[in-house]
């Protein structure tokens, strides 16, 4: 099925619909042999609120931007390679329903679809296309990913020191290893994560003792697997503009 539409003219003219979508802003999407296999509003969740973000699946990446005009116009896009994705299903717990994670080396984050069955189709497909450019390519899945971030609600106190109350003059810092919410005390020191930076980025005084001593996977899967166990009831990202972890804290 995807080989047939690879290279035929219905497959050209959704793509290049998607490119005018996001703009000059937007990196071009129409290569030899990509194929856009389905697309769909879901809400990301993020720092300060969860935001409805409009994604496309390719059989070789995941595209995902802001909306600024439903069907005519996004900002914003964000490419992710699949053959570096792992999904896992959230349970549902209160208003939040029909979760998964996506998780990659550079970044992680859930998703939430409008009903189950939504949720198990995005998931089927995603997992469809990463297992094909696996094969396809012989490499073997990804086992490392970034850690997904603590939602900012969470956290009335560091979550390190479990002292330091945040303020408007107390800022809440967010770790990179584990993605924890933590003060600036506790979150002084900086390590290099080639997977998510090539500048050494703010890590947690508890993660930066493990990675110093080489346990490089113990902090960041302990967070990884909570969440995805017992997703909390408040969502949230990095700024109103969503999406730019890298640049805020």
């Amino acid at each position: 099925m995807v080989d047939r539409l690879a290279n035929s003219e219905a497959n050209t003219r959704r793509i290049s619909i998607v490119e005018n979508c996001f703009g000059a802003a937007g990196q071009p999407l129409t290569i030899p042999g990509r194929v856009l296999i389905g697309e769909g509003v879901l809400t990301k969740l993020c720092r300060k609120k969860p935001k409805a973000r409009q994604f496309f699946l390719f059989n070789d990446i995941l595209v995902y931007g802001n909306i600024v005009i439903q069907k005519k116009k996004y900002n914003k896009q964000h490419i992710i390679p699949l053959e570096n994705v792992t999904i896992d299903s959230i349970q549902d717990e209160g208003d939040l329903r029909n979760g998964w994670l996506i998780k990659t080396p550079t970044k992680s984050f859930a998703v939430y679809a409008a009903t189950a069955t939504e949720k198990s189709e995005w998931m089927n497909h995603i997992n469809k296309c990463v297992s094909d450019l696996l094969s396809k390519s012989g490499k073997t899945p990804s086992n490392e990913h970034a850690a997904v971030w603590v939602p900012d609600s969470e956290a009335t106190v560091c979550m390190r020191c479990q002292k330091a109350k945040f303020t408007p003059v107390n800022r809440r810092h967010h770790c990179r290893k584990c993605g924890f919410v933590v003060c600036g005390p506790c979150s002084e020191k900086r390590f290099l994560l080639p997977s998510q930076s090539s500048k050494p980025v703010r890590i947690c005084d508890f993660c930066y003792d493990l990675l110093s001593t080489g346990e490089m996977t113990a902090c960041q899967s302990a967070r990884s697997d909570s969440y995805s166990q017992s997703p909390k009831s408040s969502l949230n990202d990095a700024s109103d503009d969503d999406d730019d972890e890298d640049s805020s804290d």
